[in-house]
């Protein structure tokens, strides 16, 4: 099946649905696919956590992914 068949069915099936909590579910999925706001706010906190991750990476201050595996084992393991 193509994508136009796809929206058609679609189109068709939500213009046929008077259930507000499923289209209230579908409007939801589809805001979070395709959100139009390109700016997202965050907080000074984030920005402060964010700026001392960056540090961090720069310091040489990480875990491989192999390491960061590892310990995440661990911790489950424990």
């Amino acid at each position: 099946m193509d994508t136009v068949t796809i929206r058609q069915q679609l189109h068709e099936s939500i213009e046929n649905i008077d259930d507000l909590d499923l289209l209230s579910l579908v409007k939801d999925i589809l805001d979070r696919k395709y959100c139009f706001d390109p700016m997202i706010e965050i907080s000074d906190h984030q920005r402060n956590r964010i700026s001392a991750s960056l540090d961090s990476i720069e310091s040489g201050n990480f875990l491989s992914d192999e390491q960061a595996n590892k310990l995440v084992n661990n911790w489950l393991n424990q």
